[in-house]
């Protein structure tokens, strides 16, 4: 059945069927508006839009991935300034032939990763277009900490790096050159393994500054430098090339580190910390900031490219 044969009300309908619950919903699908409990009294917010053939491909990702894909990206930004997320809320434009039990699978996709962290989605919107687009706005609580910004780094803080990078990148390029092995890079891809708890613990750590890195490390490093007005140095023996990885970049003709240092949709999160203070799994230091501009890597400039831009 097409999304037209089925209608828009018919398509919320069984959308809606797919779509969980969480505490923090007090009134989800259905009115006008949903009502989210923000226990701290504000709410961080946070949206991202993916668009097919810049940010997805129907034939490399199923509807399922779609969904884990696009609310990962935003629950990241939520983890990424200390939060907890809450929420979802999702705007989806579609052309009027996608079978309808694309759209289901995307919404179970969708309702999965935000279980991971106590959210759900709480409600949205639908449009015929001939993009199938997905918009997406995440709300969190801060539970009574001060949000942690991009603009707090200091001279002789260490910088460290919860979760992974590469494996996104990586399982891109394999993708884009017709390949869906190795399936640890193509399944990176597809579904980022995002350290939502890792968010929080560093705000309650003392971190001074802390970014979800989605167009690639270096990249989104250089944005805390710049807020902050201070250097960034990595220390490249801090990433070890994973097997699977040295042995894809090998048979692709590419540098692995491009893929750690510049490789985005990990969703990893980087954050300073000051000196001395003691960093528990999964937190581990990368580098080091100093006073000075920009980023590099052993104190040398990164000659690989920088990461992603959605104009490029």
């Amino acid at each position: 059945m097409s999304i037209a044969e089925a209608g828009e009300f018919g398509l919320i309908s069984r959308i809606t069927a797919r779509l969980g619950s969480s505490p923090s919903s007090l009134l989800g699908p259905g009115d006008d508006a949903a009502v989210v409990a923000s226990p701290d009294g504000r709410t961080v917010a946070s949206t991202d839009v993916l668009v097919e053939g810049r940010h997805f491909r129907r034939d490399w990702c199923s509807a399922t991935d779609v969904g884990h894909r696009a609310a990962a990206a935003n629950l990241a930004d939520i983890a990424a300034m200390g939060a907890r997320p809450t929420a979802l809320l999702v705007a989806l434009c579609v052309p009027k032939d996608l079978d309808v039990t694309w759209a289901e699978d995307l919404a179970g996709g969708l309702s999965a990763e935000a279980a991971l962290v106590g959210a759900s989605v709480v409600g949205g919107d639908m449009s015929s277009s001939p993009t199938l687009t997905i918009a997406v706005t995440a709300l969190g609580d801060l539970g009574g900490r001060a949000p942690v910004l991009r603009s707090g780094a200091q001279p002789g803080d260490v910088v460290a790096l919860a979760g992974r990078t590469g494996y996104g990148a990586a399982g891109y390029t394999v993708l884009s050159r017709g390949f869906r092995t190795p399936k640890v890079l193509v399944e990176a891809y597809r579904r980022p393994a995002v350290p939502y708890d890792a968010g929080p613990a560093a705000a309650a750590l003392g971190a001074t500054s802390m970014i979800d890195i989605s167009d690639g490390l270096l990249q989104d490093l250089a944005h805390v430098a710049t807020a902050s007005v201070v250097g960034i140095d990595l220390h490249r023996d801090a990433f070890e090339v994973p097997d699977q990885m040295r042995d894809a970049a090998s048979a692709l003709g590419v540098d692995p580190y491009v893929w750690l240092l510049a490789g985005g949709d990990d969703h990893a999160l980087a954050a300073t910390f000051p000196p001395g203070v003691e960093l528990p799994e999964p937190w581990r230091v990368i580098g080091a900031v100093h006073e000075g501009t920009g980023v590099t890597v052993d104190r040398k400039p990164w000659q690989g490219g920088m990461g992603w831009d959605h104009f490029r």
